[in-house]
């Protein structure tokens, strides 16, 4: 349970960390310039912690344990990937196809970015529950 947990934190550092980042210093303002109106000054904080707490879950138990069974950081990045892929095409892609003004060029980018960091995340989980132990 205590490698579990471990697993869990770090794959959410590290995603908490890199979605930081990009929405933080690299992209926010390109969002808030391509959303408008449409994007609250505030985010609304608790679907925030939801959407990442649960969303980790998912990156780990369908990631990082797999990839930790296998034994094989590509397997663990990839799966975690894959995730992503789906998570956030389903996100994107449903809002480019029935929102006015969301631009094609925001899906795109935001969907190969949850891509990039879910694999990332979840290589980071592996690769902590390989060097502290395996589940």
């Amino acid at each position: 349970m205590k490698r579990l947990l471990g697993a869990y934190l770090s794959t959410l550092a590290a995603f908490l960390l890199l979605d930081g980042l990009w929405l933080g210093l690299l992209m926010g303002p390109t969002y808030r310039d391509w959303l408008g109106p449409l994007m609250l000054a505030q985010p609304v904080i608790l679907p925030a912690v939801l959407f990442y707490l649960i969303y980790v879950v998912g990156i780990v138990v369908f990631g990082v344990l797999p990839g930790v069974r296998a034994s094989s950081l590509g397997h663990a990045a990839g799966h975690s990937a894959l995730l992503g892929l789906m998570a956030y095409g389903t996100y994107d892609l449903t809002n480019w196809a029935t929102l006015s003004g969301w631009p094609a060029q925001l899906a795109l980018i935001d969907w190969a970015w949850g891509t990039f960091a879910s694999g990332v995340a979840g290589a980071a989980g592996y690769l902590v529950v390989r060097r502290f132990g395996s589940l």
